[in-house]
């Protein structure tokens, strides 16, 4: 930092694993000026991302919105007047009175967010409380990761976790569907550590992606397909003898039964003509994986991430993959394993943010990846009347985005945009409210990469009229009448609430479907709100070297790896580990393959966040212009060359794009990166336009990357 600068401590708010650490340099003037990592900070060690490195731009971003807005053009336009912030208010608690008064009842109100921002007061504090409060649909946060915490729970009774920073022990690391070196960067330069001491990196992924090219060894798996990979690869190690037969026998339930049904129904050249792999292939990645202490001088760890999730089988695969480890033994050691999220063990006080005991019984849950299909009024329930979206942009992230569109076009739908972008939602609203800034407002945060807690202060004061999404809900709901004592904590008081120790085993969220197992209250043992609020990262009260499962101690109701789930069979459904499909699968759906034989995978854009930051011009012009990546047998076939136009089309929609033609996918594959905002695209629509709103298996996640097109030249 330069000299005469006052620095302030921060944390990255984005949908991000790895969670960094931030040092703002701010002038005498108040404006920050200069932005780096946390030297300090034991996971990020002083480098940021090149997208978070670029941080000011977007705090500074001339697009900023710097006071609220009321539209005056046709929905779509973003055309709008400026308005005061009492007049707004006034207008949106009329216009939702209104609604909670009519014989549609307050459940025709949908608020719709998600992970703009990942800290807990500024994404889910007195916002659930404001809507709880009016007895409004409950929104079930779906989107990205809830198939394989599903997976996980069926298994493990938790999420699958290690510590991060013990992967530098790791000698055999596994990226399964994750490319690590792009959205998990600080985990993927531990990675490179390891290597440097004799790891062997594999990534299993469809694309090869920058992670892929980077490893030791690239296993390109058709997409879809993990759970049938991880079935052969339990029956290579069973019949091998490579099974850690006392941990086995300690910490499992059901071995016997798995072993049996992955040695009769899961032989090799069975799972290779599944997954599009050689059975020799499956061979050498099975011998390597159970026999990796002995070829490589140490454990493997598995890193899973939402590349094996965002299919119809994706909460099965993810079950599946966690099983490896108990298998080998794995679990016994630091740097082995599997790692998914690490977000479970933060006690956060949840129940005190967001007050779910204010949710009226009977109240409906609608599931945010089915967004199309309640504008459109199709699921069960009063119509949707409101929309009030924040940290979220679903005109361009959501599946079925041409029927999203359509009704977020509707003349009858009230919107209201809480942003600091005119993002494409925002295009669309009735009222738009600006939200301040991560370097504008206090937060605390945990993390899903590592174990770090952190609080965030503000380092600026809120640009022009700009409102941490906390005080826009106070004014709502002081405008409305509602109880003073539900908004009267400031933000400050807020944080340190959430970090109140909850009693050990009691269930302190709002999801029906979460493991009960829970952190002992002893994580926060000696971090008070004192500590953390000058931005310092504290690691949590782990043992320095922790290895969670090295003598069972899963959250599961008999304590153990359950491979046999009486939870599954309870509710009728098969116990054990088993492959489910694609739900577009050209080997199960023949007849939608002959119209659209390609299976299309969209990874977000490595310069954007998701749709995050795809409005920074020096970002979009890394980024360059949406493509396709394809073989060159496919292209050859469709008459296209390498740096072609082509239109990409299924049933649902179709964008255009530049072909990139090679072998980075196999036959028959073909990617697509994501997520640009519809504006700055050639067609005004994104590869969201193809995807379809079916949900996963387990825990009603998005399948995004279950997908049939066609790609065709011109």
């Amino acid at each position: 930092m330069s000299l005469g600068l006052k620095t302030v401590k921060a944390v990255c708010p984005h949908d991000c694993p790895d969670t960094c650490g931030l040092v703002v340099g701010v002038d005498p003037a108040g404006r920050a000026v200069e932005l780096r990592g946390d030297r300090d900070h034991p996971f990020t060690r002083g480098f940021l991302c090149q997208k978070v490195a670029r941080y000011l731009d977007r705090v500074y971003h001339p697009t900023r919105l710097t006071h609220p807005l009321r539209r005056v053009g046709p929905k779509g336009e973003g055309r709008f007047e400026r308005v005061s912030w009492a007049d707004a208010v006034r207008e949106i608690a009329a216009r939702l009175q209104s609604i909670v008064d009519s014989p549609d009842g307050p459940q025709a109100i949908l608020p719709y967010s998600y992970a703009g921002t990942m800290g807990k007061i500024q994404g889910s504090s007195l916002d659930r409380r404001f809507f709880h409060r009016l007895g409004a649909s409950l929104l079930d946060r779906t989107i990205c990761a809830t198939a394989g915490a599903a997976g996980c729970d069926v298994t493990l009774g938790t999420r699958a976790v290690t510590d991060p920073l013990a992967t530098v022990h790791s000698r055999y690391i596994v990226n399964w569907g994750s490319n690590t070196s792009v959205t998990n960067t600080h985990l993927w330069s531990l990675m490179v550590q390891a290597k440097k001491h004799g790891a062997k990196v594999v990534t299993i992924d469809p694309h090869r992606s920058r992670t892929a090219a980077r490893s030791d060894w690239w296993i390109a798996i058709r997409p879809g397909t993990d759970a049938a990979l991880a079935l052969g690869v339990m029956h290579v190690l069973f019949r091998d003898g490579l099974q850690d037969q006392d941990y086995l026998d300690r910490y499992t339930v059901g071995a016997a039964e798995l072993r049996e049904r992955v040695m009769n129904e899961h032989p090799l050249e069975k799972v290779a003509k599944i997954t599009g792999l050689s059975v020799e292939t499956i061979e050498q990645f099975a011998g390597e994986y159970g026999r990796s202490r002995q070829l490589f001088g140490g454990p493997a760890l598995i890193r899973l991430n939402y590349g094996m999730q965002r299919h119809g089988g994706g909460g099965m695969a993810v079950r599946t993959v966690t099983c490896l480890p108990a298998i080998t033994g794995d679990w016994r050691y630091p740097g082995g394993g599997a790692l998914l999220s690490t977000s479970k063990m933060y006690p956060f006080d949840t129940a005190y943010l967001e007050r779910p005991d204010l949710i009226p019984p009977g109240t409906r849950t609608i599931n945010m990846v089915q967004l199309a299909e309640a504008l459109a009024g199709e699921l069960p329930g009063p119509p949707v009347k409101a929309l009030v979206v924040y940290n979220a942009n679903p005109a361009a992230v959501n599946p079925d985005q041409a029927k999203v569109i359509r009704g977020l076009k509707r003349d009858d739908l009230f919107t209201v945009v809480i942003e600091q972008f005119p993002t494409d939602t925002a295009d669309y609203a009735d009222i738009v409210l600006p939200a301040t800034s991560q370097l504008e407002h206090w937060d605390v945060h945990s993390s899903y990469g590592h174990l770090q807690v952190q609080a965030n202060p503000p380092a600026i004061a809120p640009l022009a009229e700009a409102k941490p999404n906390t005080e826009a809900f106070r004014l709502l709901a002081a405008e409305m009448g509602l109880e003073p004592e539900l908004f009267a904590e400031s933000d400050e008081e807020l944080c340190s609430g959430a970090m109140r120790n909850v009693e050990r085993g009691i269930r302190n969220d709002t999801r029906p479907d979460q493991s009960a197992f829970r952190t002992p209250d002893s994580a926060f043992q000696g971090i008070s709100w004192d500590r953390l609020r000058t931005g310092e990262p504290v690691r949590l009260n782990l043992p320095e070297t922790w290895t969670p499962f090295a003598e069972g101690n899963f959250g599961t109701p008999s304590g153990k790896c359950e491979f046999y789930s009486a939870r599954e069979a309870a509710a009728g459904r098969d116990p054990l580990p088993h492959y489910v499909p694609p739900h577009e699968d050209p080997q199960t759906k023949p007849e939608l393959a002959a119209k659209f034989p390609l299976q299309m995978v969209t990874p977000p854009n490595p310069s954007f966040l998701n749709s995050t930051f795809a409005n920074i011009e020096s970002l979009r012009a890394s980024a360059g212009e949406p493509v396709v990546e394809m073989h060159p047998a496919d292209a050859g076939n469709r008459g296209i060359a390498d740096g072609d136009r082509v239109r990409v089309f299924n049933d649902r929609g179709s964008f255009r794009a530049r072909a990139v033609v090679g072998e980075t996918v196999s036959p028959g594959v073909v990617v697509s990166f994501g997520i640009w905002w519809n504006k700055f695209t050639v067609d005004g629509v994104n590869c969201n336009t193809t995807t379809s709103t079916a949900l996963t298996d387990l825990g009603g996640g998005a399948t995004f990357f279950d997908n049939l097109v066609e790609v065709a030249a011109g």
